[in-house]
C-alpha cells in the first residue's frame, strides 16, 4: 500500500491570498500547501479520501488515471468542493464513483451540488453511487479493509480512519478515549497541527505532539498546516525524533 499526500494545508491553503509573511513568500516548495486529502493505492486500486477546492490540481499533480473510490472524513467545504471534477473519472472509466460517507455529509453534499441528484439528468453531470458509513463500524472499498475513527472538530462529529498500519486524522481537537484503542498500535500516524497557538477546533502542534507521543507510532507526520506554524524547515529541526511536517506530495509505503 502507497499514501500520497495530495494536499497538507488548512482551509486557506499556503500561501494565503494576499498575505505578505515570509511563509506565504518562501519559494521553499514544502511551504506550498494545498488543501488537506491523501490518496491510497493498494493492489491496483487507488482511493482518494476528501476532495477539496485543489482536487483537480492534485490529480493532474500526481497524474491518477483511475480513480475506485472518494471517502469522506467530514462535510466543510475545504474537503468537498472539488466533488464535481469526478466526472472525468465517470467519463473514462465507464461507472459511476462510489462515494463513502456519513448520512450526515451525504445530505450536505446533496445541498452542495444539488445539480447531481436532479430527476431530470443534464448530459455530462457527475455520476456517483453513496456508501453510508459511521465511526462504529468497519467498512470495506475493493478488499481494503478500514477502521472509522470519531472524533471532534469542536462539536462537530470527524471521521478518522485506520488502513492497515496507517491512520489519518485531519479536523480534530479531541480524540476520545474509547476511539483511541482503535489507533494504538499504528505505525504510521497523521495529525492535525494548525498551529502553535490555541484554536478552537484543530490541535495545536503541542497537542498533536504531545498526542503522538502517547500513541508512539514509527513515525506521526503533522498536516493541515496553516501559515501560522512557520517555514516548514525551521519548524521541522524543533521536531522531536519520529514527528515531521508531512507535505505536498510525500509518500508513505507500508
Amino acid at each position: 500500500m502507497k499514501i500520497t499526500f495530495l494536499g497538507t494545508g488548512t482551509s486557506q491553503g499556503v500561501p494565503v491570498i494576499s498575505c505578505p509573511c515570509r511563509v506565504c513568500a518562501s519559494t521553499n516548495k514544502k511551504d506550498n500547501r494545498l488543501r488537506s486529502s491523501i490518496m491510497i493505492e493498494h493492489e491496483g486500486k487507488v482511493f482518494v479520501v476528501d476532495s477539496g477546492p485543489d482536487f483537480r490540481q492534485q490529480m493532474l499533480r500526481e497524474n491518477v488515471q483511475r480513480l475506485d473510490g472518494l471517502i469522506f472524513t467530514h462535510s466543510h467545504k475545504d474537503h468537498t468542493a472539488g466533488m464535481d471534477d469526478i466526472r472525468a473519472f465517470n467519463y473514462f472509466m465507464k461507472k459511476p464513483m462510489e462515494v463513502y460517507a456519513t448520512d450526515f455529509t451525504q445530505k450536505k453534499l446533496r445541498e452542495e451540488f444539488p445539480y447531481i441528484f436532479e430527476k431530470n439528468d443534464y448530459p455530462g453531470i457527475p455520476e456517483l453511487n453513496f456508501h453510508s458509513i459511521n465511526g462504529d463500524t468497519n467498512f470495506s472499498v475493493e478488499g481494503l479493509e478500514i477502521i472509522p475513527i470519531n472524533v471532534l472538530h469542536y462539536k462537530m462529529p470527524v471521521l478518522g480512519f485506520r488502513f492497515g498500519d496507517f491512520t489519518y486524522i485531519t479536523d480534530a481537537n479531541l480524540v476520545p478515549d474509547e476511539e483511541k484503542k482503535k489507533i494504538y498500535g499504528t505505525k504510521y500516524l497523521v495529525l492535525n497541527a494548525l498551529r502553535n497557538e490555541k484554536h478552537i477546533s484543530h490541535f495545536t502542534m503541542k497537542e498533536a505532539i504531545d498526542l503522538a507521543k502517547e500513541f508512539k507510532a514509527e513515525t506521526t507526520y503533522l498536516t493541515h498546516i496553516s501559515h501560522q506554524l512557520g517555514l516548514h524547515d525551521e519548524v521541522s529541526e524543533q521536531l522531536p525524533k519520529g514527528i515531521e511536517l508531512s507535505y505536498d506530495g510525500l509518500k508513505v509505503s507500508l
